[in-house]
């Protein structure tokens, strides 16, 4: 039977679908020895046989079929990716030296952000966490430039019209929960929970607005949070908490909930 291939090859542990479909384009994806650059390709993982870079990837097997689930305390500075350009330090780096298994980042958190980083070989998890319509939420920690007036907070809780980089066409984000834990005339401290996962998008919608972040921290993904975690620290998830995310992950709508802005006025 049939399967598109970034399916495939992310229940394998290689990457995360939106990943694979930017290597296919790169021209990095071969199929039974030939190149393959554009979408869709449909494959046997019985029968065909699939390189990147030249490397075979193997498609079935107890190896492949094991899943893993690592919770992570991201440093600054780190790469939410499995593909170093240069001297980067990427997040499967910190992973123990004994770790030989095949993992890969869950979604976005750019290398000058911190915190919760989930990291798996589970395709399927994979898309249902960062998919918008599952609607999974994501709360991140703040620290912004100048005083944040009640007017701001309450066009970020609205949703703020961005630009997409790759359409060119303009968009807007969903509502998000505002929580202001401290405000000040040079620096204000948020709380901002999204059920989206665009690119840097925490960050420009608060440029958008005039603020500009100084430090970004992803502090809890649906049930999981940093409690006992160090920077640069991680640990297996616990079967319970597997559990929950998968059961989490299977809301397939996301429910319309009306937002809380909370804080000092």
């Amino acid at each position: 039977m049939k399967e598109r291939i970034q399916k495939v090859l992310a229940n394998a542990g290689l990457a995360s679908r939106r990943n694979v479909e930017e290597m296919i384009r790169q021209g990095r994806v071969s199929v039974n020895g030939r190149v393959m650059t554009e979408l869709p390709i449909l494959i046997d993982p019985q029968k065909d046989k699939i390189a990147v870079d030249d490397e075979p990837i193997k498609l079935k097997g107890k190896e492949a079929e094991r899943r893993l689930y690592i919770l992570m305390n991201k440093p600054r500075g780190v790469y939410s990716t499995n593909v170093a350009q240069g001297e980067q330090t990427r997040a499967i780096d910190l992973l123990p030296p004994d770790f030989r298994e095949r993992v890969y980042p869950v979604g976005r958190l750019d290398a000058e952000s911190r915190g919760l980083l989930l990291l798996t070989n589970d395709g399927e998890l994979t898309n249902q966490l960062t998919h918008p319509r599952y609607g999974v939420a994501k709360t991140y920690k703040a620290t912004v430039d100048g005083f944040i007036p009640p007017r701001v907070i309450e066009e970020l809780a609205r949703g703020v019209w961005l630009a997409d980089p790759k359409s060119g066409k303009g968009f807007k984000t969903g509502r998000s929960r505002i929580k202001v834990i401290k405000r000040a005339r040079d620096k204000s401290v948020l709380e901002i929970t999204i059920r989206e996962g665009r690119n840097r998008m925490v960050r420009r919608m608060l440029a958008k607005l005039g603020h500009k972040v100084r430090d970004l921290t992803r502090v809890r993904i649906g049930p999981l949070t940093l409690h006992g975690l160090e920077p640069g620290d991680s640990r297996p998830l616990t079967a319970r908490e597997v559990k929950e995310l998968k059961a989490l992950s299977r809301k397939h709508e996301t429910r319309d909930r009306d937002d809380e802005v909370t804080g000092p006025r």
